[in-house]
Formats: C-alpha cells, structure tokens, sequence
C-alpha cells in the first residue's frame, strides 16, 4: 500500500457547497507535489464548525484505489 500526505483548509461553507453537489471531489496536492483528486464525501467525519483543517493522510491499496483517509498531527 502506498500513502500520501497532504494539508487542507476549507471553509464550512465551502465544504457545504461540495458536500451539496456543487462539486463532488476535492483537489489536493500532496508534500511531493501529486495531484490528487478525492470525493469530498471521505472528509465529512473531519467537519468541524471551521471546516475541514489539518494534515492528512491518503492511503491507497495496490490498484491504487482510495483505501482511507486518516488524520495526522
């Protein structure tokens, strides 16, 4: 299994507009520089009244299909 590591900042509201169907992935460039597109769905356990914060972890299996995302000090 390889995993990535990434940071995120979005605000409620614009988790809200992802969450509705406005947008249904969110974009992220991990520490090396990958592009990484992932259903905003995956981070609603991580909503907060401030949105989704922090550092994360993607880790995908050897299809390179999303495994899970976990967070990370």
């Amino acid at each position: 299994m390889k995993s990535y590591t990434f940071s995120v900042n979005i605000s409620y509201q614009n988790y809200l507009n992802h969450y509705s169907g406005a947008a249904s992935t969110v974009l992220v460039i991990t520490d090396n520089g990958l592009r990484l597109q992932l259903p905003a769905s995956r981070f609603r356990p991580f909503l907060s009244q401030l949105g989704v914060r922090g550092r994360f972890r993607v880790i995908v299996n050897e299809q390179n299909r999303l495994d899970k995302i976990e967070r990370i000090l």
